[in-house]
């Protein structure tokens, strides 16, 4: 730890940040959360990043026949930014492989920075692979997004930056983890000076191989890692940073979608800026372990580590960020279909604001109705699905249910009386030319598709619900076709939300 920390204050990241950015403080939430929290502004950066610091450390101290040799880099964002700006700030040829997926707005601000893009696979795993054989044809130098000493070095300075703004007070610092270099920089160095400074990882629930590496004491590849906070969407984290994070993190906390949407209005409603939702992750941590009366005394700092939001992404995060901040239940309820049923559910909800109200005739007995509440948080939201159940109203809770928010809200009303033996998956797809129509093309014209439902929030993969009419003993036969697909996929035939809206 030594160690770094001398690679930390040698780094060269003053040439392209001369100036710390700034620790602002939060006062919105700070009030709310009974905390003295201070947001660290990495979204400030000519990049919008941190990655702007190892990236350039890392090339900076490069030989001169690795200049010569030009650099290149596998990225989908922040890092591919942060590794064009270095090399065209160095003067050296750059080359960044993108998977296919990538949004145009992030391959156009790689080319501005005088990058060439090669676009390749349609994630960031098959990108490497071909940015490892680019390089060895080529002899171009390799530029890690986090798993090397002078990429950590660079990100570590942080840490140092943080550690001279905050006020002696400081008790905790959330640091957003993916594949752990910014967590392993600030981390080394925050305890190698201040050691009583706990330091704190966050993660999304779905991209946790930081926390469930430590967990099993040994590096934890995942099968499968989430769409929505792509910036720390790895499936393995680095031999390096797994090393120093098993050490030096004090804690690896997982928040949900729905909280990071939450945290990233938080961050708005305090600097007007909009956070990406990696950059945010730090902030719902803050917040999860506030919660759970987690945070001892002090000041708490939290790292804005970036805001490269894609614009498409706004409206999803607006429309889970109140769910996410536990101010709206969602709520599957059973009316029996009689006149004025409607009117005995409003009065038996009260005065509560409606936020959604969905509804279809399915039987002449019954009604399904999908209704979002507004509450002041989760126990009002089970006081009104209990009272509810006491006044004969069956309810089941879906305000946790991804499938339900993702889709089946969007779709009440969608039964089809004639469909028999119908099995739901859920797909992502990845946004790339092509991509529907080698699904459509690979199931050929076998099995009937019942069901359809396609939702982008502005990543490289959509969301896809999709119904197939297979009888009982054609199941297995469609389940190995399905496994040729390559696409990530769930199946969702039983979901309570699909069994009551859709079936």
């Amino acid at each position: 730890m030594s160690d770094m920390l001398k690679r930390a204050l040698n780094a060269r990241v003053s040439d392209v940040l001369p100036s710390p950015t700034a620790l602002d403080p939060a006062p919105n939430l700070s009030a709310r959360l009974h905390v003295a929290e201070l947001l660290n502004r990495e979204d400030l950066t000519p990049m919008f990043s941190f990655k702007i610091r190892g990236a350039y450390n890392k090339i900076a101290l490069l030989s001169e026949a690795q200049h010569a040799a030009g650099v290149i880099a596998a990225s989908a964002g922040n890092h591919a930014q942060g590794v064009a700006f270095a090399a065209a700030r160095l003067g050296l040829r750059a080359r960044i492989v993108m998977p296919q997926t990538t949004p145009s707005i992030k391959v156009s601000a790689v080319r501005a920075l005088g990058a060439v893009v090669e676009l390749a696979g349609d994630d960031y795993s098959a990108a490497a692979e071909h940015c490892r054989q680019v390089a060895a044809e080529t002899g171009m130098t390799p530029i890690p997004p986090y798993d090397d000493l002078d990429v950590i070095a660079g990100q570590a300075t942080v840490g140092l930056e943080l550690l001279h703004q905050a006020p002696r007070t400081l008790g905790a610092i959330f640091v957003p983890v993916g594949g752990g270099g910014l967590a392993a920089g600030i981390a080394s160095v925050v305890k190698e000076l201040r050691p009583e400074i706990r330091v704190i990882g966050v993660q999304a629930e779905d991209s946790d191989a930081m926390a469930r590496s430590i967990a099993a004491k040994r590096r934890v590849t995942l099968d499968h890692v989430g769409i929505f906070a792509d910036g720390v969407a790895v499936k393995e984290i680095g031999a390096h940073t797994f090393d120093i994070c098993r050490w030096a993190l004090d804690d690896v906390v997982t928040v949900s979608t729905d909280e990071i949407c939450a945290a990233i209005q938080d961050a708005f409603e305090d600097t007007r800026s909009v956070l990406e939702p990696a950059g945010a992750l730090s902030i719902a941590g803050l917040k999860r372990f506030v919660a759970a009366g987690s945070l001892a005394g002090g000041s708490a700092v939290a790292i804005a580590s970036g805001a490269n939001m894609n614009f498409l992404r706004i409206g999803y995060v607006t429309e889970r960020a109140e769910v996410g901040e536990h101010r709206e239940a969602i709520l599957a309820v059973t009316i029996p279909e009689r006149p004025g049923s409607f009117l005995e559910f409003c009065r038996i909800v009260g005065q509560k604001s409606i936020t959604e109200f969905n509804y279809r005739l399915a039987t002449r007995a019954e009604a399904h109705i999908f209704v979002g509440l507004e509450v002041s948080g989760r126990e009002e939201a089970a006081a009104i699905a209990r009272r509810l159940e006491t006044r004969g109203y069956p309810t089941v809770d879906l305000t946790e249910s991804d499938l339900a928010k993702t889709h089946v809200r969007y779709m009440v009303g969608g039964r089809a009386p004639e469909v028999a033996n119908e099995i739901v998956f859920a797909f992502e797809f990845p946004e790339r030319p092509g991509a529907l129509l080698q699904f459509l093309s690979t199931l050929g014209s076998r099995w009937n598709i019942s069901l359809f439902h396609y939702r982008n929030h502005g990543s490289a993969f959509g969301r896809v619900l999709c119904g197939f009419e297979a009888a009982p003993g054609e199941r297995d036969e469609l389940l190995a076709l399905l496994r040729t697909l390559g696409f990530d996929r769930s199946e969702e035939t039983g979901d309570p939300a699909v069994e009551l809206f859709l079936k």
